[in-house]
């Protein structure tokens, strides 16, 4: 790395070692050789042992933005409703994506920094019935980690109901049981706590999900299931993937395995526990409810009023950036991610240097 190297404590794209970055420069192959089927057949596993699910996972060539979009298409019919659980700006933004597609939506809301809790969830499926539920499990805008699991027991009651589960800044970051959950399909991208350069998604899909998706009509096009589940079985893909980023992908798929699935989530707790309790000592307030921290990302309350484009200018001095707030919450928190492969020494040296700040302001 040269000095101009900013370490990136943003949530996304997040920091991405050296040996990622050089594993996207192995030689090019074209998507149709066997090479090419080789290394889809080879990540296939390490994908499902990632999500900890049996499902096909699919390579998306898009943010996880699309696969919300492949989502709303496939799995919620025209004469169907889709109840979205709606508690910051990404959750909400999925909704909208429904709407766009023309679905029937229904939402739950509830306050920016608070969990939908899963007797909202039940009382409302008492009341309609719906052809989806979708939810985000870690809410980027607020640091939020909804409850998931909880959902998925709820929803074993619903047979005819998909789960839909956005779970982009919680992916190889926090817990994932996908199967044990129940979730038909579970989306998310790679710049987040993958720790992989922006460009691809992935998605696991239950046969349910194609099951739903036969019976409907207009899928569009590029996000088909149906025909990304013929290329699939073949160990590729309808459109032009992203070969670079796959190869890299391949190598972060081992070094996660290396680690240990639980060993990463234990490091990403520990994080997320060692940043509230640095923003308490500093004069911060945790931001998300009690209970339901992220062990991705940090929102803290900005309590201090201090200013984050002039923490940055300072942080930047010293090789490293945080975020801002997000959507409705924007000036009054600020947020710091610590996923990845980020370790906790990096936080320890990012608090140093913020506690540096605030003792020259």
């Amino acid at each position: 790395m040269t000095d101009k190297h900013i370490r990136l404590f943003i949530p996304g794209p997040v920091e991405v070692r050296p040996e990622i970055l050089q594993a996207q420069t192995e030689w090019m192959i074209g998507h149709r050789s066997a090479a090419f089927a080789d290394l889809y057949a080879r990540m296939q596993p390490k994908l499902q042992q990632t999500f900890r699910t049996q499902n096909r996972v699919y390579i998306f060539t898009s943010s996880g933005s699309g696969v919300w979009e492949a989502a709303s298409r496939n799995c919620v019919r025209d004469e169907g409703r889709v109840l979205h659980l709606v508690n910051g700006a990404f959750s909400k933004r999925w909704a909208e994506v429904s709407e766009l597609n023309g679905k029937q939506v229904d939402k739950i809301v509830v306050e920016e920094g608070m969990a939908v809790l899963p007797e909202h969830l039940a009382e409302a499926l008492s009341k309609q019935s719906y052809d989806a539920v979708a939810a985000v499990y870690n809410e980027t805008s607020t640091g939020v980690l909804n409850p998931v699991a909880a959902y998925g027991e709820i929803l074993k009651n619903y047979p005819d109901t998909l789960f839909l589960l956005d779970a982009v800044s919680a992916y190889a970051g926090a817990p994932m049981h996908i199967d044990a959950w129940g979730v038909d399909l579970c989306l998310t991208s790679t710049q987040k706590a993958f720790a992989l350069p922006p460009g691809m998604a992935f998605g696991t899909v239950s046969q349910r999900v194609l099951d739903r998706a036969a019976t409907i009509k207009n899928r569009g096009y590029y996000f088909d299931l149906l025909t990304i589940e013929k290329h699939h079985v073949k160990n590729n893909t309808p459109a032009t993937p992203p070969v670079s980023l796959m190869f890299a992908a391949d190598k972060q798929l081992d070094d996660i395995l290396a680690e240990g699935l639980e060993a990463r989530e234990a490091r990403h707790r520990k994080m997320s526990e060692m940043t509230r309790a640095w923003g308490l000592q500093a004069g911060f307030e945790s931001f998300p409810q009690a209970g339901y921290e992220s062990p991705t990302l940090s929102v803290l309350r900005n309590t201090l009023g201090v200013n984050i484009k002039e923490v940055n200018a300072f942080l930047r001095q010293r090789g490293m950036e945080i975020a801002s707030g997000y959507g409705n919450v924007k000036e009054t928190t600020f947020r710091i991610a610590h996923m990845g492969d980020t370790q906790p020494s990096h936080m320890e040296e990012l608090f140093a240097n913020f506690d540096a700040y605030l003792a020259q302001r």
